[in-house]
């Protein structure tokens, strides 16, 4: 397991959720001037975008990121990924949230999956920050936090070697092997089966630095070349055309990891129901973590450096909710399995009385007040269409 993996992962999983969010956002932008009381303006899609991202980027939050450490469990991610929706005007419950949730890890599980190269999870994530540099580009203290999170990733992972960058792409592969949640989206492209597993192409461009199979060489025992064999490989693989720029600006080449949500599309999320998924779930959920410690120190850490902005004066927080309606959020609570819900994670603490006291003031910042349903709240009125990712 590689102790390099925690930074890449975060980011690209950041990124996802910043693309769902904005493309339903601009899906209802209003001009300011005849925006009424309940719809959203794109300077209230801006702000929800810039304070999710300034915290995400909090410079306190990244230099404990990007200490080496261990992945932790799904649920402990979870945790901070809930933390960090909440830092704009936005609301989420429990049945949005995990929709959400899903349809991040998905698309990065995915994106990890078709990396030619492992190096190239770097270029992935660099189109993440390249899109997220558009959204804030009217920010220039923004842009800045972004920009020294990228002079971060180049300084620690520029250097590292082939088999580094294996390791860090076998443990992400690792931390996704048990999702197999079917996305519209995929199941239309055919990059998806009905049973959540990815369709792996066999055609497009190979790898920088190979070349196309088809050829075995073979040679003697002086290195001389003294034969050659062609044989058909099944595939339609092209040579790379150059490889991705690992600049702060510049073609990256790879598109995954681009925003998949440009093009207006409805997107919807559906459980396998595998039972081999079910049980791997059950058993991370009930079974004893020798980590337990040791995430709640992480999480102590991480959300020490998270500086959430409050809505300031009377402002409500308007709650999103991600289907057409509150009754169709309702059932997917309800119908969504017990062993995929990700539910607060309950750690005695009772030994340690100035870590108990920490834990309390972390757990009572995850709680989220309930907002009175109003039925024309903008909330309302956005996620009725963010069902539709």
């Amino acid at each position: 397991m590689s102790v390099r993996t925690l930074p890449l992962l975060f980011l690209n999983l950041g990124g996802e959720m910043l693309y769902i969010l904005d493309q339903r956002l601009r899906a209802q932008n209003i001009p300011g001037d005849k925006a009424r009381k309940d719809e959203w303006t794109e300077v209230e899609r801006k702000r929800v975008l810039n304070d999710i991202i300034s915290t995400m980027f909090n410079r306190k939050f990244m230099e404990e990121l990007f200490k080496p450490q261990e992945l932790y469990s799904k649920k402990a991610l979870r945790t901070v990924y809930e933390r960090l929706a909440h830092a704009s005007i936005m609301k989420l419950n429990q049945a949005s949230m995990d929709k959400l949730y899903d349809l991040m890890t998905m698309a990065f599980k995915y994106q990890v999956l078709l990396c030619p190269r492992p190096k190239d999870v770097l270029l992935v994530t660099f189109n993440h920050l390249d899109t997220i540099r558009g959204f804030i580009r009217d920010s220039p203290t923004i842009l800045q936090q972004v920009d020294e999170t990228f002079r971060q990733l180049t300084e620690i992972y520029g250097g590292l070697s082939a088999g580094e960058f294996q390791l860090i792409r076998q443990t992400l592969l690792i931390f996704f092997q048990d999702l197999h949640i079917r996305v519209s989206m995929f199941l239309k492209d055919k990059v998806q089966n009905n049973n959540g597993r990815f369709v792996l192409p066999v055609s497009g461009p190979v790898p920088w630095g190979t070349e196309v199979p088809g050829l075995i060489r073979m040679f003697n025992n002086k290195g001389e070349e003294v034969k050659r064999i062609e044989f058909k490989h099944g595939g339609n693989y092209v040579p790379a055309p150059k490889e991705g720029s690992f600049e702060l600006y510049g073609d990256r080449v790879l598109k995954l990891g681009t925003n998949m949500y440009s093009v207006n599309q409805p997107v919807e999320t559906h459980m396998s129901g595998s039972s081999k998924n079910l049980a791997s779930w059950t058993q991370e959920s009930i079974a004893p973590n020798p980590l337990a410690k040791e995430e709640l120190n992480f999480l102590a850490r991480l959300m020490g450096g998270m500086e959430i902005k409050k809505p300031s004066g009377p402002e409500p927080g308007f709650r999103l909710n991600l289907f057409t309606t509150d009754e169709e959020e309702e059932q997917a609570a309800l119908t969504r399995p017990e062993e995929l819900s990700y539910e607060v994670i309950n750690i005695q603490a009772t030994q340690d009385q100035q870590r108990s006291e920490e834990l309390a003031r972390i757990m009572g910042e995850f709680e989220i007040m309930e907002q009175p349903r109003l039925s024309t709240s903008k909330g309302d009125d956005l996620l009725a269409m963010m069902d539709e990712l």
